[in-house]
């Protein structure tokens, strides 16, 4: 039922106008449950991608984090649904699939270090590289905007490893539904809720 709520979800966000939203499908902490446990766990979210991914949504998305940790199977199948959707499209989705948020900003930064290194930079040229720009870029989100809200729901009031460096100004809203039983007047409110704050992005 949760995963039915997923698909069910983006639509109510596409509906709205919201240009991108990012579902938190699988972290990097889940890996650890039972092995199969976590087998069936990764079947369903597959299954649900695929189901983001139809040619009927129209929908572009875009995988962050390490299809590698999941398996070759259900990576190929992940790749393969998310690269049969559109480049370009009213409604783009970031579907987190062995993703931390920790892990994201390390592969970050040695990723930009990895690119001076190619180019031939010395220590201090390294050192000077390693910007919030810089970071910025090479993150899996890397050009797209940062979210604007983060929605928790089923009364837990932390962020879980989500989008830990893109989420430093993004507002909160949580609400004690279990996220199956997340209904439409619940993501309602929370549009409400966050259209009546003022942002002052730490100011």
């Amino acid at each position: 039922m949760g995963a039915a709520k997923i698909a069910e979800m983006l639509r109510w966000c596409h509906e709205a106008g919201i240009e991108l939203a990012t579902v938190y499908l699988l972290s990097t902490e889940n890996l650890q449950r039972d092995p199969d446990e976590l087998a069936a766990l990764i079947e369903i979210i597959t299954d649900v991608v695929e189901e983001i991914c139809a040619p009927a949504n129209h929908w572009s998305v875009r995988t962050v984090g390490d299809l590698g940790l999941i398996g070759e199977e259900p990576a190929r199948r992940l790749r393969g649904a998310v690269e049969s959707t559109p480049e370009v499209a009213s409604f783009h989705v970031n579907v987190a699939v062995g993703y931390g948020g920790r892990r994201e900003i390390v592969d970050a930064v040695r990723a930009l270090l990895s690119k001076e290194l190619a180019n031939g930079a010395t220590a201090e040229e390294l050192v000077d590289a390693v910007t919030v720009e810089g970071i910025s870029e090479n993150l899996y989100t890397s050009g797209q905007p940062d979210p604007d809200l983060v929605i928790r729901t089923s009364g837990e009031q932390r962020l879980s490893g989500f989008l830990l460096w893109q989420s430093a100004y993004s507002e909160m809203w949580f609400t004690e539904a279990h996220w199956p039983a997340f209904r439409h007047v619940d993501f309602l409110r929370a549009l409400r809720d966050y259209s009546a704050r003022h942002r002052s992005y730490g100011r």
